[in-house]
């Protein structure tokens, strides 16, 4: 499990995981070798939503900071322990986003330096859709997290999950078409 790609259900890899999160449950000294394997998707993820490296490279540290204060409540579903990750990455984004737009609520945009206001409902839509994308089914979950979140193709996918391209592309078209159905019932 080198390569840092996320572990499948049930496979070697998956069994590997899921034995590093519960060692570092025992013994929080073990996070770290969590912490390697995952870091560099944690800040590119970070890094290609905030365009910003000192923010990204603080953010991706809160998120580290809060995966270890909450890894006694963390509990394996078998989905990659990257997806927990991700989610307290966009959660700290949209947290850090809306304190930024309290900060600045009547920044004025044409003075320099100044720091554009932040569009917080589209903060809120955003979170709101990563809880969403949360309650779907397992392998719809993982689909849609690798190639939105992580931006994988439909065959890296295939191969990384080990099915094919066309059950890829089903599990995507069921998993975007239930967010759009939840969102549409959520809107009016």
């Amino acid at each position: 499990m080198t390569d840092g790609k996320p572990a499948a259900k049930g496979s070697p890899e998956g069994t590997h995981e899921r034995l590093m999160v519960e060692a570092a449950q025992q013994d929080p000294t073990k996070f770290s070798a969590l912490y390697e394997q995952h870091f560099n998707r944690v800040y590119a993820y970070i890094a290609r939503r905030v365009r910003n490296r000192d923010a990204a490279e603080d953010l991706t540290a809160e998120v580290f900071h809060k995966a270890l204060s909450n890894l006694p409540r963390f509990n394996w579903t078998g989905a990659p322990f990257a997806a927990w990750l991700f989610r307290i990455a966009s959660n700290t984004i949209a947290d850090q986003a809306k304190r930024a737009a309290r900060e600045n609520d009547f920044a004025d945009v044409d003075e320099p330096g100044a720091v554009r206001q932040i569009d917080l409902e589209a903060v809120e839509q955003r979170a709101l859709l990563y809880r969403l994308v949360d309650e779907l089914p397992a392998d719809q979950r993982r689909v849609i997290m690798m190639r939105f979140a992580e931006e994988k193709g439909i065959r890296e996918i295939a191969e990384e999950i080990q099915r094919s391209e066309g059950a890829v592309k089903q599990l995507q078209f069921r998993g975007l078409q239930s967010l759009r159905a939840r969102l549409g019932e959520m809107n009016g």
